[in-house]
């Protein structure tokens, strides 16, 4: 409660802009206007998947399309600092963790590593913090949730300068299993669980289609992904690329039972 009171207060008397549209001098919570809260809260998780998918992409739910006010929110926390967003944006994402997990048995949230450059570039792991909220949010809605490191990143270029194949290759070259994790988590699992890779978004799939196949390299299986937002991009003309809901793709209801809008 206090610290719900304390973060109320700083976005009344801090002068910072809404996080979703940027609008100025309006009440803002957790750093958005109500107005993008709104929005936000409305998003409805549904199934996504590049066209054409990468081998060995897994199934995969998407809170929203990277557009508009999820797009501002997610690109303010993760490259402009606002680290308190970290707390709503997990919750959005444990809605869409909780259409791939079934509430009775546990799941395993996977993160996506950052580089090593990245997080001291953006002042620690987003996707550890993003997490960490989601997995709170699924554990006071009744799952048993928890989190678990399985992969490590190696230095790699920047993605948003890169063609599909050239994803593909650097996500390839980057991604590696952390094999005291593996020993510790089969430990602890004993063979049991839903294990879901999370990540803030899906274009290509090329990540997380290879971060599925190193820990299915390790005896293990992935139920799915989830992410906050699937991207939709233009088509060059010498390369396809996919829309973020496919046309005629059934909608799965808005928020799954026993996720609270966040308070």
């Amino acid at each position: 409660m206090l610290v719900s009171l304390l973060g109320d207060v700083a976005d009344l008397f801090l002068p910072t802009a809404c996080a979703g549209c940027g609008a100025e001098r309006v009440r803002l919570r957790y750093g958005a206007c109500e107005r993008c809260v709104a929005a936000l809260e409305a998003l409805t998780p549904f199934p996504t998947a590049p066209q054409p998918p990468p081998p060995g992409m897994p199934r995969c739910v998407a809170v929203g399309p990277y557009a508009g006010e999820l797009r501002g929110t997610l690109l303010a926390y993760k490259e402009r600092g606002r680290h308190r967003l970290a707390r709503p944006l997990g919750a959005l994402l444990a809605s869409a963790v909780a259409r791939l997990a079934p509430k009775g048995a546990p799941v395993f949230l996977v993160p996506i590593p950052s580089t090593a450059a990245a997080t001291r570039e953006r002042g620690g792991d987003h996707m550890t913090r993003l997490t960490t909220h989601a997995v709170r949010r699924l554990r006071e809605a009744g799952w048993q949730a928890d989190l678990t490191h399985l992969l490590r990143a190696l230095p790699k270029p920047d993605a948003a300068s890169l063609s599909v194949a050239e994803r593909a290759i650097a996500a390839e070259s980057s991604l590696r299993i952390r094999p005291a994790r593996i020993g510790k988590f089969s430990r602890r699992s004993s063979g049991k669980g839903t294990l879901v890779v999370v990540d803030d978004i899906v274009t290509t799939g090329a990540t997380l289609a290879v971060a599925t196949a190193r820990i299915e390299e390790a005896n293990m299986q992935v139920t799915g992904a989830a992410v906050l937002a699937a991207t939709r991009r233009r088509r060059p003309s010498r390369e396809r690329f996919a829309t973020f809901l496919p046309q005629g793709t059934e909608k799965v209801e808005r928020r799954p039972s026993g996720i609270p809008n966040e308070g």
